[in-house]
């Protein structure tokens, strides 16, 4: 069959319009997962500080009826610190192409730094989860905090050629022969967290070992939903000996690695003045270019409240 002759059809038109939506899809995620849920504070310098401080152990304690009491050794705090990390995107974009009418969008700038915006988000989510030792920096250096897998040394479970750091942010630790992950592993270590006197609240693990975690029996797997005035979000609660653990997987985070958290005992702790921060850069042509950057240093305000299953396999 073919069209009868004489018919104009849109292949012979000229001056169609283009149909295009003026909305644009983007699959890329932009959840960040820890940097959600922890606290947020403030730094007032690059090396950030702050203080811990553990009980004497419990013990048998008994004492004689009108004995003179025994003075006990005072607890002195422990002092901790990290460094500061700057992060930035920046977006250059021409004078035409902020002139131009685009779909989706109106200025191209502005559309750019929401861009860079997000990009950002991910990346300082990325640095926060990252076996990263503090950095101290300097003129040729950036400066690196530490992120949580440096922080993570007393509750661990491993492979035996791995090993763990020191538990101050000034080493990373030892990668070692990747196994599966199991039901056990994640038993074990929230036992060492409630000996050591740890909540925890959340397990989370990258993509992969997300569907692992659902298999698991002996501490059985359920869907909880949780609602307020803005948030209507759904997830899997695991119910284990010690409490529930919100299960929650992670782009962002090393994927051999399943961390079991206490968000309590973590925070983000931005520079004053630098969260986020835009600003213009100097023109050099007929372009405008501007930079977003966050300086923020992560406060593991104790790490033995939190544990790590490490060298998992990922596929």
């Amino acid at each position: 069959m073919a069209q009868p002759s004489g018919t104009f059809a849109v292949n012979d038109m000229v001056g169609v319009r283009e149909d295009l939506t003026d909305v644009i899809y983007s699959i890329s995620p932009i959840d960040t997962p820890f940097l959600s849920m922890a606290a947020q504070t403030e730094a007032t310098n690059v090396t950030h500080e702050w203080q811990i401080m553990e009980l004497t152990a419990a013990a048998t304690n008994y004492v004689i009826e009108g004995d003179d009491a025994t003075t006990d050794a005072g607890v002195a705090t422990v002092r901790r610190s990290n460094q500061t990390n700057i992060s930035d995107k920046v977006a250059r974009v021409t004078g035409t192409a902020r002139s131009v009418k685009a779909a989706g969008r109106g200025d191209e700038m502005d559309y750019q730094m929401l861009i860079k915006g997000k990009e950002l988000k991910r990346d300082i989510e990325t640095v926060l989860l990252a076996n990263q030792a503090k950095v101290t920096g300097d003129d040729t250096t950036a400066r690196k905090t530490a992120g949580v897998s440096s922080w993570i040394a007393t509750n661990a479970d491993k492979a035996s050629d791995g090993s763990n750091p020191t538990g101050d942010g000034s080493d990373a630790r030892t990668n070692g022969t990747q196994r599966a992950f199991t039901e056990d592993q994640v038993k074990t270590v929230l036992q060492l967290i409630a000996e050591q006197g740890g909540n925890p609240s959340v397990l989370m693990t990258g993509t992969f070992n997300r569907q692992i975690a659902s298999t698991f029996v002996a501490g059985k797997t359920v869907m909880q939903k949780a609602e307020d005035d803005k948030l209507h979000a759904t997830f899997s609660v695991y119910e284990s000996d010690f409490g529930q653990l919100k299960l929650v997987f992670n782009r962002f985070q090393p994927s051999r690695t399943a961390f079991i958290l206490d968000m309590d005992m973590w925070a983000v702790a931005f520079l004053k003045g630098r969260n986020m921060l835009t600003t213009p850069l100097a023109k050099t042509g007929d372009t405008d270019r501007s930079q977003i950057l966050a300086e923020y240093a992560l406060e593991a305000r104790n790490q033995k409240a939190s544990g790590v299953i490490a060298d998992l396999t990922t596929s």
